[in-house]
């Protein structure tokens, strides 16, 4: 599949230059499945790594370094992180073969994934499960995930707040907590800020520093860090799908193959055998 767009940091940058010091990009997968979660992956940069920027203010100086371990859906994290660029590093730069996971075969995002886990100053991926789904609608539930994944990116970058419900890691660690003064910005796909209409709703996760959100339309086309955090969050939820399909009761329903998507095969099992406890019920199956 061709690759016609590379993405770029230049909103990033531009985003920094707003006087924000970390940029954390979102991007969703699993909105249109029939089973299993959705997921939104977080890619976090430090400002100062773009090259140009003193620093944050008031905090630690850390360095990019080894990447962290994944967790489960229960919310088991990883090593502590940070993740800054000090003197003498250079600027950051686009990882090499990173593009819209879309436009991306599956190989290939897991052959990249390891090396954009690395290039992340800290990443994460928040999930919402099929009953959050069916219980409050897909567009509060992937606003809950997104702000899972920023509360434990925050974590892994050392500004506090509690674990999380998804999978994380990060690059270095800052060596202690930041100051709650550090300012957040946020690049979301799409047109839609689901994730400030969710912030300090009863279900949703204590973030410690909101991030304020910036909607980029196509923005797993044109933003590294959006870019970055799609095939993050695409790659954790396939082979999630791939673990669960492997199963005997979910054996039937081909998630290996589909993802849970809608597939022939997959809305024939559903006819055949009724839906799964994995299913979101509140859709239409078949």
């Amino acid at each position: 599949m061709a690759v016609s767009v590379i993405p770029t940091l230049d909103l990033e940058r531009a985003i920094a230059e707003q006087g924000y010091d970390v940029i954390v990009g979102f991007d969703e997968v699993g909105r249109g499945s029939l089973a299993g979660p959705v997921m939104v992956g977080a890619a976090a940069i430090w400002a100062r790594d773009l090259g140009g920027f003193s620093g944050v203010r008031g905090g630690e100086s850390g360095g990019r370094g080894e990447s962290g371990e994944s967790g489960d859906l229960d919310g088991a994290g990883a090593e502590a992180a940070g993740g800054a660029g000090g003197a003498g590093v250079a600027p950051l730069e686009v990882p090499k073969g990173v593009a819209d996971s879309k436009m991306l075969t599956e190989r290939k995002r897991e052959a990249i994934f390891d090396e954009l886990e690395q290039w992340c100053a800290a990443w994460a991926v928040g999930a919402a499960s099929n009953t959050e789904i069916d219980e409050w609608g897909i567009s509060y539930a992937l606003g809950v995930a997104a702000l899972r994944a920023l509360a434990e990116v925050e974590r892994k970058l050392g500004v506090g707040g509690a674990g999380s419900v998804g999978f994380s890691g990060s690059a270095g660690s800052a060596g202690g907590t930041l100051p709650k003064s550090l300012k957040i910005g946020a690049i979301l796909d799409g047109p839609n800020d689901y994730i400030t209409k969710a912030l300090n709703t009863f279900d949703a996760p204590d973030v410690p520093i909101p991030a304020d959100v910036t909607c980029k339309v196509k923005g797993d086309r044109h933003c590294a860090t959006v870019a970055t955090a799609a095939v993050i969050a695409k790659v954790t939820r396939d082979r999630l799908m791939v673990e669960l399909a492997a199963q005997p009761q979910y054996a039937p329903y081909e998630w290996a193959n589909n993802k849970g998507y809608g597939s022939v095969a997959h809305r024939e099992a559903i006819a055949a055998y009724g839906p799964s406890d994995l299913h979101r019920l509140s859709w239409h199956l078949v």
